[in-house]
């Protein structure tokens, strides 16, 4: 049983349709509801604000179908699946319309995206485009989450007055997601320019000394700037989850 499910109930209980022992009934069972090979936290929205997101880089093509087609109920939150390849995709494709699949993200929504309600904005920043696929990752998730989402790319610091020329919108943003490799430097300079708190993503980009984002990481860990928080390499998914709470 979702969230919405209980809330559907509830109002019928309310009405004198259902017993309320049908309700204590629901309750016990809702929890979460055994796949065999998954486990899926129906309450997890109940909880968190958020309903479970279906992560798909190590699950088959029948898994995550049949995870969606219990997650997902329409006229409710969309269901996101992260980290989907192209070929696994393909079978979700039985959802129809209801089916937002971007490739460069590997990330999609079943559902409608939601209303945005807050005036209040993310803002994401990028290094350099290399680091795209990041950012996409975490605005479709920001924006799935019902948020005020704004992309900024390719304004690293090695041509400073990319990211000078965006002064006041980095100072008009509630959180700020700034996404680099290489080095990592984006995240402190942004964070010198801005009361908002700032939501480091160090990615993968960079020559061989970057170690595959840890050079990055490590750089975001010891920036010299209040403010800065600091997520895994590459995950642009964690980062908007982040975003959104702060909003909230």
């Amino acid at each position: 049983m979702t969230v919405r499910d209980l809330e559907e109930k509830l109002k019928r209980f309310k009405c004198g349709k259902v017993d309320l022992s049908e309700i204590v009934s629901d309750l016990k069972a809702a929890p979460f509801e055994d796949m065999g090979f998954a486990k899926l936290d129906h309450h997890r929205e109940l909880r968190q604000g958020m309903a479970e997101v279906v992560y798909g880089q190590s699950k088959t093509a029948d898994e995550i179908l049949a995870i969606c087609k219990k997650l997902f109920k329409p006229n409710s939150r969309p269901v996101l699946v992260t980290r989907l390849s192209k070929e696994k995709a393909e079978k979700l494709k039985v959802f129809g319309d209801d089916l937002f699949y971007d490739e460069a993200a590997s990330l999609a929504v079943i559902g409608e995206m939601p209303r945005v309600t807050s005036p209040e904005k993310i803002l994401i920043l990028t290094a350099g485009t290399s680091d795209s696929k990041v950012a996409k990752e975490a605005m479709l998730t920001a924006r799935a989450l019902g948020n005020n989402v704004e992309l900024i790319e390719d304004v690293g610091v090695a041509g400073l007055e990319r990211l000078l020329s965006h002064v006041r919108v980095i100072q008009e943003a509630r959180v700020i997601i700034a996404i680099a490799g290489m080095e990592g430097a984006l995240a402190t300079v942004v964070a010198g320019l801005t009361n908002a708190p700032v939501i480091a993503v160090p990615t993968s980009v960079g020559y061989g000394a970057s170690f595959d984002g840890l050079t990055a990481l490590l750089s975001m860990i010891n920036s010299c700037a209040g403010g800065v928080s600091v997520v895994n390499i590459d995950n642009g998914f964690g980062a908007a989850v982040i975003a959104s709470r702060i909003i909230r």
